[in-house]
């Protein structure tokens, strides 16, 4: 790339979806194809249940009436802490019936971390289910309306079955625009509590677009999805996709290594999307001679496996990965590797339609090819990038600069413009599909009495791409063990952000103005 080049996907500009909204998609795909299948969904006990679009129409426009009668309307926020289901699906699309916005929350998610997303949205409303309801309660400031689906509610929680006779006028009919919030998106980074990304209703169709062009689904295509809904790769390339290309979502609820290939064959899956966690856990499991007898058409995969599991991979299940590279920030995909031409692996692929980008140097100047630089990314805020960082102006200005959002990903292009990534975000830590933020995590540790500092990096799994280690140095005097480290975690973090390494040292190492040289703990503890 020369300079004052710009890398991009192509001509066509994806950036501007005019002013629909996810519920003139959905009213779309109702009027011209009600009968069909929208959604599939399985339970972690096999149970099966079919929705078509009416009938999910149908129920959203309810939900809506009964949300409507609860108090929630236009700009109202409701945490969405939910397992993959369609009660997950249908409250999404009621709330953005309303002009109401979701926060989907992790369902691991501590009542300390639950407490950060009503605090910093203002949500007034909740609705879960009773196995994951401890932790809401907990969490939710005095008055929130609690809504209780799949379950039993105790008054004066609200069954989410019982909300369509709430109502007593039908919903008001949708107003939203595409450049309304249709949801907040906590994302882990580098700070020490997650941000919260503000997500557009162009933004989430733009994502559903994003995963047709780049994958070339085709109508009636049958999108299958164990990853869960309260990230972008499951809401925009599984469900938005689908709805896109008017097919099949086909949403489970719990990932199990020993049935998600029986799954995928079962209900006739032409497109998926794992991780790395999820590709090795597969290849544990014994081969059978049905390994290869299945729909799928496109596999998509995020980022790097070992050269050697890629291709036991492609040789056992006879499918191809198609490799790519997103951000929560930008509604999923920045770039995929190619369908119809070479994908030159471990590339990430190139730029995804309409997508400009740039590597950049610490002075703004953009690199040479094959040398290494920071991925910024063109756009507009609430159409191809996010609007912002809800409540923190300060964070926004640090990564959008002009019409570039700059991700702090490290990559390098070769000759053809392919891209391959170095690294990731500084202090991010990834686990098992999940991002860790290691300042979160040791500020949890450094509050505990006894210590006195506290490093976190990732360290290589086996299964989990990373596992999280703890360096520990203690105040004069002060006594801890490893256990208590975790189980202080434990107490405030999901469980996927506890350290599984711990140890304790005298001090740690420091640069000349006192930054913690984490390539040194990572090489010590790797």
């Amino acid at each position: 790339m020369g300079p004052g080049s710009v890398w991009n996907g192509g001509a066509m500009s994806l950036d501007r979806q005019g002013e629909r909204s996810l519920i003139d998609l959905l009213r779309e795909r109702i009027e011209a194809q009600g009968a069909a299948a929208f959604l599939v969904f399985e339970d972690r006990e096999g149970r099966v249940e079919e929705l078509t679009y009416a009938a999910f129409g149908e129920r959203v426009r309810a939900c809506a009436g009964g949300l409507g009668a609860c108090g929630v309307e236009p700009g109202t926020r409701v945490v969405v802490h939910l397992a993959n289901s369609p009660e997950f699906l249908v409250s999404w699309f009621a709330l953005m019936w309303l002009g109401a916005v979701m926060v989907p929350s992790n369902v691991a998610n501590t009542a300390s971390e639950l407490r950060h997303m009503f605090d910093h949205t203002e949500a007034r409303a909740a609705i879960t289910e009773p196995r994951l309801a401890a932790a809401v309660r907990e969490a939710a400031p005095a008055g929130t309306t609690m809504v209780i689906a799949r379950g039993q509610a105790t008054p004066p929680e609200i069954a989410f079955a019982d909300l369509p006779a709430l109502a007593t006028a039908p919903p008001p009919a949708p107003r939203a625009r595409g450049i309304d919030l249709a949801e907040l998106l906590f994302t882990s980074g580098t700070t020490k509590k997650p941000k919260a990304v503000m997500l557009t209703h162009s933004n989430c169709l733009r994502a559903g677009l994003d995963t047709v062009h780049s994958l070339w689904l085709q109508e009636g295509e049958r999108c299958l999805t164990a990853l869960p809904l309260f990230h972008v790769n499951g809401q925009g390339m599984t469900v938005l996709a689908a709805m896109t290309v008017g097919g099949t979502a086909i949403l489970i609820e719990e990932f199990s290594a020993s049935r998600f290939w029986e799954q995928i064959r079962r209900h006739r899956a032409t497109q998926t999307a794992i991780v790395a966690m999820q590709l090795r856990t597969l290849l544990a499991q014994p081969p059978a001679p049905t390994d290869r007898e299945h729909a799928l058409r496109r596999v998509f995969y995020a980022i790097n496996v070992a050269d050697g599991e890629k291709e036991e991979f492609e040789r056992r299940y006879g499918v191809s990965l198609i490799n790519g590279y997103g951000c929560s920030e930008a509604m999923t995909l920045l770039t995929v590797a190619p369908v119809a031409a070479p994908r030159r692996w471990p590339s990430v692929g190139l730029p995804a339609p309409g997508r400009r980008l740039k590597l950049i140097d610490d002075d703004g100047n953009e690199v040479a090819q094959g040398e290494v630089g920071e991925v910024i990314v063109h756009g507009e805020p609430g159409r191809s990038l996010m609007l912002g960082y809800e409540r923190d102006p300060e964070a926004t200005a640090a990564v959008m600069r002009g019409e570039w959002f700059h991700t702090g990903d490290s990559a390098y292009a070769d000759e053809q413009g392919y891209l391959y990534f170095f690294d990731r975000k500084k202090d991010m830590i990834k686990r098992a599909g999940e991002n860790v933020s290691a300042s979160e995590v040791e500020a949890v540790i450094a509050d505990h009495p006894a210590v006195a500092e506290a490093a976190v990096v990732g360290v290589p799994d086996p299964i989990r791409d990373e596992a999280v280690a703890a360096v520990v140095v203690l105040k004069p005097g002060g006594t801890l063990t490893a256990a208590e480290v975790t189980e202080h975690c434990r107490a405030q973090l999901s469980r996927f952000k506890v350290p599984t390494v711990v140890r304790f040292e005298d001090g740690l190492p420091k640069t000349s103005i006192g930054k913690v040289r984490k390539d040194v703990l990572r090489k010590r503890l790797s």
